[in-house]
């Protein structure tokens, strides 16, 4: 595709000023709705606390308050844990998509939940873990190696690791990573007992494991948030990306790197979540255009905005009990998704 340059400098320069308060305005938004659903979070579930109980919860604790005990201890963690795991998977399927150059790349492309899921099943299986803080270091440690040996097969050749070599290795990988864990799920009926409510995506967790997520979610943000300069120019092309001197190999084994701390805590801590890292990106692009410098923040925000909406709705859809947010965001997440695709034509990166 062939853009034609602008008329002069100071049309440029007005386009620019005009567009970035139209940005920011957008962003401060997106935050004032993830603020509405972080309150809505707190104060919704089997049963709604009032606003005022709320705010006395984060502020002026009584542990002898039932309301604020369930504010505090329950749904104050679970809000944490959307927040952190949102903004993960925003800014992997982000990052992936640009690094891969694939509309539809997601955690699943790189054998991530794959090799998370197999972990877990071993260290069920295997280890006798029977506790969350378990199954976060044995899914990082999955999602580590199995990002690092998709990564490891792409880049063998003369070519490196191109995104349609990374795409097949990923889903040769997926696949044989989840006939192994299918099989030792099946031959064990404890280990599936266990490993079940796991793989369905929840967001309920305390906030000792919470915290254990949080360093590897928050420094691989960092990572991604300050890539968007790098997938601006690798959108280019590989070519063009070399002429202006970025090292293609080195960007995208950092992306990688990114992508396995996000995804890799986000999956071990709250099982696959799908949908959230693969429609986001696309919603994001609708509203900043293609410039990652401002497509990775909005995403960071956007993101766990809609899980902790999709995690309200299944609490209050099937009161007293609830739908895990894993199940809401498969059922949401495809309609909206194909309506994107249809409308904004997102298969072009």
């Amino acid at each position: 595709m062939v853009i034609a340059p602008p008329r002069d400098a100071e049309d440029t320069g007005r386009r620019r000023v005009t567009g970035r308060p139209r940005l920011v305005a957008g962003l401060l938004v997106g935050l004032l709705f993830l603020l509405l659903a972080c309150a809505a979070s707190l104060a919704f579930g089997a049963e709604s606390v009032p606003p005022g109980k709320v705010v006395t919860a984060l502020t002026d604790y009584d542990p002898t308050d039932r309301d604020q005990l369930v504010v505090r201890h329950l749904r104050l963690p679970r809000t944490l844990s959307g927040l952190l795991v949102g903004a993960a998977l925003g800014l992997a399927g982000t990052v992936m998509q640009g690094v891969a150059r694939n509309p539809l790349a997601d955690p699943g492309m790189l054998g991530i939940n794959a090799g998370a899921a197999l972990f877990v099943v071993i260290g069920i299986g295997w280890l006798g873990l029977s506790s969350f803080s378990g199954y976060v270091w044995c899914g990082f440690v999955g999602a580590l190696l199995a990002a690092l040996l998709v990564y490891g097969v792409s880049a063998v050749g003369r070519e490196g690791a191109t995104p349609v070599k990374l795409a097949l290795a990923g889903a040769t990988t997926t696949a044989a990573l989840g006939s192994i864990t299918g099989a030792l799920v099946l031959s064990d009926t404890d280990t599936f007992d266990q490993y079940r409510f796991w793989q369905v995506g929840t967001l309920s967790r305390t906030a000792d494991i919470v915290g254990q997520a949080a360093p590897f979610i928050l420094v691989g943000a960092v990572g991604a948030l300050l890539s968007g300069r790098f997938l601006n120019t690798l959108a280019l092309g590989e070519d063009m990306a070399r002429t202006l001197g970025q090292r293609v190999g080195l960007v995208r084994a950092m992306g990688a790197l990114s992508v396995v701390l996000l995804c890799g805590s986000a999956t071990a801590l709250c099982g696959p979540i799908v949908f959230v890292g693969l429609v986001v990106p696309h919603m994001v692009r609708a509203l900043t255009g293609s410039d990652y410098r401002w497509v990775l923040p909005y995403a960071a925000v956007v993101a766990p905005a809609l899980l902790l909406t999709a995690d309200v709705i299944g609490r209050l859809v099937a009161r007293p009990s609830e739908i895990q947010v894993g199940i809401v965001t498969a059922l949401l997440g495809s309609v909206p998704f194909i309506l994107l695709v249809r409308r904004w034509k997102t298969a072009e990166l």
